[in-house]
């Protein structure tokens, strides 16, 4: 039997990215995946993959800082597919830039995303999740461990994520539903791509870089899956590095 076989899992972000290779590594494992993202064409790339594979997936776009489009999202996933296994909560931006030059508007944007992003879906997918005792995954990063130059403010988001995570993992325990982080490094994706300020001194960077070498979503997606599965059944309030010995 396959681990996911009679499942449902809703995975933000998941129009590309580790979002989209979660997708795609539950849906593998018997999943029925519903996906949620911004990016509809992303979308539609991620379930025609699952499908052409015999997968079950769906798609519905959803901007995850709107609370309603939240509320929408999960009461269409119910009915759709009738519960809630599993959250991957993977939708984020990410932007370098100076502290002392980050605008107002970009402090918002990214605490709106990354940290009421998680927030609202987390918190309309629990009631769910109690029913079915389903888990959690959480996007944080080793940006939330350890210093990054410039990225101030995605590291702070990052660590709220990631103590909010802690605690529902205490809050909820009693009611059979786990939450764990994932802190990646310097994997590949679009997100791990973006333009830094001009004039910075790049060696700065060195510390960031895995000594293992760059990697694909595809290594974050395995972790997501041992975490979501009965596999990880005694692990919860984690932050798991996959950085390839980055912080070592």
């Amino acid at each position: 039997m396959q681990r996911f076989e009679g499942q449902v899992a809703l995975i933000t972000g998941a129009a590309g990215g580790i979002g989209q290779a979660t997708a795609i590594r539950l849906a593998s494992e018997g999943a029925a995946v519903f996906c949620v993202d911004l990016d509809a064409e992303g979308l539609q790339q991620t379930v025609a993959s699952i499908k052409a594979a015999n997968g079950k997936a769906f798609s519905h776009t959803c901007d995850v800082s709107d609370e309603q489009a939240v509320i929408d999202t999960i009461a269409t996933c119910i009915s759709t597919y009738g519960k809630i296994n599993h959250v991957s909560n993977m939708a984020g931006i990410l932007r370098f830039d100076h502290l002392h030059e980050t605008k107002i508007e970009d402090f918002q944007k990214i605490m709106h995303v990354n940290v009421g992003g998680t927030f609202l879906v987390c918190k309309h997918a629990l009631p769910e999740l109690i029913k079915s005792k389903g888990n959690v995954v959480n996007a944080a990063s080793t940006s939330s461990l350890a210093g990054v130059p410039w990225a101030g403010i995605y590291s702070a988001s990052k660590g709220a994520v990631l103590a909010m995570t802690k605690s529902m993992s205490i809050e909820y325990c009693k009611q059979g539903v786990r939450a764990n982080c994932v802190c990646p490094g310097d994997i590949i994706t679009g997100m791990a791509s973006p333009s830094f300020p001009k004039n910075v001194d790049m060696k700065l960077m060195d510390r960031c870089m895995s000594p293992t070498g760059r990697r694909g979503p595809e290594v974050v997606a395995s972790v997501i899956a041992m975490l979501a599965s009965s596999d990880g059944e005694h692990i919860t309030g984690e932050d798991i590095r996959v950085d390839g010995g980055t912080l070592s």
